[in-house]
């Protein structure tokens, strides 16, 4: 098992010019990580490749781990050129990312920012087709590098456990699995223990986040606040400060025996820097203390 940080953790000071990602690269290792996933803000490597052999060359300076990829992704399009293109751009990330050593992508399958009438399991079936099929793509093309693809509980509609379970199954690729993400279950309004217990068997890499939650009758007033699917609040915490029951969420995780990546990804309202510090140390010290 190996604690790390997501550098979309750091996006607001990357944003700011506080830090560069090589920045992120040296205060995860500074501050007991022991790997980084990278997600493109802020910075690109797909059309940097210099910046890319300075990331990879950086990370193994410090020890640590490049654990994965993660980035946006669209197979839904009305024309075949159109989702053929949107394959060759994901090849394009594949390669820089067999470059620098990566071995887990994970990519979207529809927007992430969607209408509320697309959220629906209407939606999800009329194009589930064209989801799997660039998943299968995607995934084969990978495999001649050793990558394995992933798809999310991510994007408020592939995002319950049984949808990412349906299209992991239709895919039918071994090299396909799912970034389980601990949190993200709550933006459909799924229970996320139930989640996590569904798709354990799933999981490539497991995403730690902590949300706040209130209900959709109670509004919370001023905040970084957004809806979910069923319009009730929740906005990211420091992990193990919300609502979501991490103690019993690590016992779920290491009760089955994973030993992977454990990744932090912070997007809570305090300084970017002490929530994503306090949350390693937190999933650290609670996967610690968790006796199975």
């Amino acid at each position: 098992m190996k604690i790390g940080l997501s550098t979309y953790s750091m996006v607001k000071k990357m944003r700011a010019g506080e830090m560069s990602v090589i920045d992120v690269l040296h205060w995860v290792k500074e501050n007991g990580g022991e790997h980084v996933e990278l997600v493109p803000y802020e910075f690109t490597v797909v059309d940097n490749y210099e910046l890319a052999t300075e990331i990879k060359e950086t990370a193994a300076k410090l020890g640590l781990d490049l654990s994965a990829y993660s980035m946006p992704a669209n197979f839904i399009h009305e024309t075949e050129e159109a989702f053929l293109e949107e394959v060759e751009r994901l090849k394009k990330h594949i390669d820089v990312i067999h470059h620098m050593g990566i071995k887990i992508l994970r990519h979207d399958v529809t927007l992430f920012t969607l209408p509320k009438e697309h959220t629906t399991i209407h939606y999800y079936n009329e194009h589930f087709e064209q989801m799997v099929r660039g998943s299968q793509l995607v995934a084969d093309y990978a495999k001649q590098f050793g990558i394995t693809t992933t798809i999310e509980n991510h994007g408020f509609n592939v995002q319950t456990s049984d949808r990412v379970q349906q299209l992991i199954h239709a895919v039918n690729r071994d090299n396909f699995k799912t970034t389980l993400d601990v949190g993200n279950f709550l933006c459909i309004d799924e229970q996320p223990l139930v989640g996590v217990k569904k798709n354990m068997p799933y999981a490539a890499t497991v995403h730690f986040k902590d949300f706040y939650v209130r209900p959709y009758y109670e509004n919370p007033g001023g905040g970084e606040w957004f809806r979910t699917v069923q319009d009730n609040y929740i906005r990211g915490a420091i992990v193990g400060h919300g609502d979501l029951n991490i103690r019993e969420i690590i016992r779920i995780v290491k009760g089955s025996g994973y030993d992977g990546y454990l990744t932090i990804e912070f997007e809570g309202m305090e300084d970017c820097a002490v929530g994503s510090k306090i949350g390693m140390d937190n999933v650290r010290r609670l996967w610690e203390e968790c006796n199975i």
